[in-house]
């Protein structure tokens, strides 16, 4: 029997850095959210007018550390800035397996990043690393 709504798992992304494809370690959830600037008139002559005015994309990645991937990334990323005065910006591709098997893709583009946990070193436990980015648009693709 098929799923009737999208679980988690139905959902892949991948990180294209500024210095080429990020493998991802264990992803273990992906959010993003849309950004507006709200807008509210208020007439003398009538009802209230709004809108929701798009500003962009924000959200996170999680994942559980199995290389030095992002750490990498964000030290380059560092590195570039302090030695150029440029900042790399990403890509973020977002797959979705919709319930009739066909595929939905997402392009954020012109992402900036940020390594928000570089993780919590425990004896027996996941180093858990946290990815935030904010992005200019987000496209079907």
């Amino acid at each position: 029997m098929s799923n009737q709504f999208n679980l988690g798992r139905d959902c892949q992304v991948t990180l294209q850095g500024p210095y080429g494809t990020v493998k991802l370690s264990i992803v273990t959830g992906f959010e993003a959210k849309q950004v507006v600037n709200n807008v509210k008139v208020d007439p003398l002559t009538g009802p209230p007018l709004n809108a929701k005015v798009p500003r962009g994309w924000s959200g996170s990645f999680s994942v559980d550390r199995a290389s030095d991937a992002l750490d990498s990334l964000v030290s380059q990323i560092e590195q570039g800035f302090w030695a150029s005065g440029a900042l790399g910006s990403c890509d973020i591709y977002q797959y979705i397996t919709e319930l009739d098997g066909s595929t939905t893709t997402y392009h954020f583009d012109n992402v900036a990043i940020s390594l928000s946990n570089a993780g919590n070193y425990q004896a027996d436990q996941a180093v858990k690393q946290t990815l935030e980015f904010d992005a200019s648009t987000r496209k079907r693709v």
